[in-house]
């Protein structure tokens, strides 16, 4: 039996993969990677590496998760070294967990290679700090993707009543719902919201608005997209280094 690394990606610029990470990449006998993870990585790998692809958009999944860990397994059977590749980091909305209860439940060693997560970079990449003194001294980081079959939201709405920022990841399909719910628990329609579309990549592109006019200015950009809710967006005009010319 191999040894899988269920390994962090980063956020998109490939020089944010770490050390650890290319050097796992390097040496591995197949790489399984999912949408997020920048493809460019995969140059880096030995001649003779294996490449799966497993990646999801929206609703269009390449293979359910479920399938997605009996390939991990399998592939656990027939390598010595395998690295599933993940976009961000594994544990940040990234499933890694499930993966790795499930090889460890069919006696497959497992490691976790922490990953640039998209919900700090991103931002800072777009001159928005999630924290700021005098401003915020917390940040949440929210998922924007329920799952379709519960019948209720597991966010906890009420509970973002106070001024920490709000970062939520694959939202953007959501973002009217989003904006709607925290006016509706009190934020002002005039709140500042920021929308970064392919972060930390050539790409990137920011639109700024508030709650009340987000929608319209955001809703039509590419995905991945990430969105920050809070005072610190404001922070945008002066911080903003990646996007100038």
């Amino acid at each position: 039996m191999g040894k899988v690394y269920l390994t962090g990606a980063g956020p998109g610029d490939i020089d944010l993969l770490t050390v650890k990470a290319l050097r796992l990449v390097r040496e591995a006998d197949v790489i399984i990677y999912d949408r997020l993870a920048n493809a460019d990585i995969l140059n880096e790998a030995k001649d003779g590496c294996e490449f799966v692809y497993v990646g999801k958009k929206d609703s269009h999944h390449t293979l359910p998760q479920e399938e997605i860990n009996e390939v991990i397994y399998q592939n656990a059977l027939k390598y010595e070294t395998v690295v599933r590749l993940k976009g961000g980091d594994p544990f940040v909305f990234g499933r890694g967990g499930e993966e790795g209860i499930y090889l460890g439940e069919r006696g497959i060693k497992f490691e976790f290679i922490p990953g640039i997560t998209s919900a700090i970079a991103v931002p800072e990449y777009a001159g928005i700090p999630v924290t700021h003194r005098g401003i915020t001294v917390s940040f949440r980081v929210v998922t924007g993707h329920e799952a379709s079959n519960k019948s209720r939201s597991q966010i906890p709405w009420e509970n973002y009543k106070t001024d920490d920022t709000i970062i939520f990841l694959m939202g953007l399909h959501r973002l009217n719902v989003i904006a709607d719910k925290l006016m509706e628990i009190g934020k002002p329609a005039d709140y500042p919201v920021a929308v970064i579309s392919r972060g930390t990549t050539k790409d990137e592109k920011t639109v700024i608005g508030t709650l009340e006019t987000i929608w319209e200015k955001a809703r039509d950009l590419p995905t991945p997209a990430l969105i920050v809710v809070g005072e610190v967006v404001k922070l945008h005009d002066q911080l903003n280094w990646f996007e100038k010319p």
